[in-house]
């Protein structure tokens, strides 16, 4: 009888290693000291860590909504919803682009820690779906990201429908502000973030804002400071502290903000889309 010894043995001495998830511990403390991990393509089970010389933040108080995405958001297109799908707004997010654009940087490795991360409430997703031909809600949109204190660091976003990372973007906007975010991290400028409002600043600027949006709540916080040399308005100040309702100005979370946003639109006897477009105009 043949031996199966041998073929057992070279699976074994052959078969890949996963490498193991990054450090969660670990990889807040990188959040908080303002350096993030990517790698150079899906399968690669290496990473780096990135800290930039320019920081894309965009200022909560500064979201530029167009008169279309304004349009977009009154007439309901999209249903939104938070924490609902974040695997699947990962992978989509991972998927190669349309435009042939290049590897992702969101290597498997990557998106095993953020999974983690998301299991441990430190992660969060918001996800846009449309009803296909036959009235199933189907994904065509969304956003991800890493949120603790008054910090919430978007990290990717897709569309698959036109505009639906927009919206995405702004029930995002809305959500941090009712949560009583201060600082809404987007790590690089592109032409995309930078038409609905994000600006680019030098990474040690964006270390003291960190910073301050991670210290007890002072009423002041990050949107004096960035007023401060900047004039970039960045943050809501007293405004986001009085929009967590606690009375003491700590942060709710996305999770808890989206929910926050959603009663509020239902006390005012408006739909949520034509909420957002109202209290996002009186704030831009």
């Amino acid at each position: 009888m043949t031996s199966l010894l041998p073929l057992c043995y070279s699976l074994c001495v052959h078969a890949p290693v996963t490498p193991p998830i990054i450090d969660p511990e670990l990889l807040m403390l990188a959040y908080r000291s303002g350096i993030f991990p990517m790698a150079d393509h899906r399968d690669d089970p290496e990473i780096f860590w990135v800290e930039p010389r320019k920081r894309a933040i965009l200022p909560l108080d500064g979201f530029h909504l167009s008169r279309s995405l304004a349009r977009t958001l009154r007439r309901g297109r999209f249903s939104v919803t938070c924490n609902a799908a974040f695997a699947e707004v990962m992978e989509a997010c991972a998927a190669p682009r349309r435009d042939g654009s290049g590897e992702s940087w969101i290597s498997h490795r990557i998106a095993a820690s953020y999974q983690r991360l998301h299991e441990l409430g430190q992660a969060h997703s918001l996800e846009c779906w449309r009803d296909d031909e036959h009235g199933t809600p189907r994904l065509v949109g969304g956003l991800y990201g890493v949120g603790f204190d008054r910090v919430f660091c978007g990290e990717s976003m897709f569309s698959r429908v036109p505009d639906a990372s927009k919206v995405a973007l702004a029930w995002l906007v809305a959500a941090l502000c009712r949560a009583g975010t201060q600082l809404l991290d987007c790590q690089f400028i592109t032409s995309h973030l930078a038409s609905l409002g994000a600006v680019e600043i030098s990474q040690k600027r964006y270390v003291g804002l960190l910073r301050a949006a991670q210290e007890p709540y002072s009423g002041v916080g990050v949107a004096a400071g960035a007023r401060d040399g900047d004039g970039l308005g960045a943050g809501v100040g007293v405004a986001a502290g009085e929009a967590a309702g606690d009375g003491d100005g700590d942060a709710l979370g996305l999770a808890a903000g989206f929910a926050a946003l959603l009663a509020a639109a239902a006390g005012s006897s408006s739909s949520p889309g034509n909420f957002i477009a109202q209290s996002l105009t009186q704030t831009s």
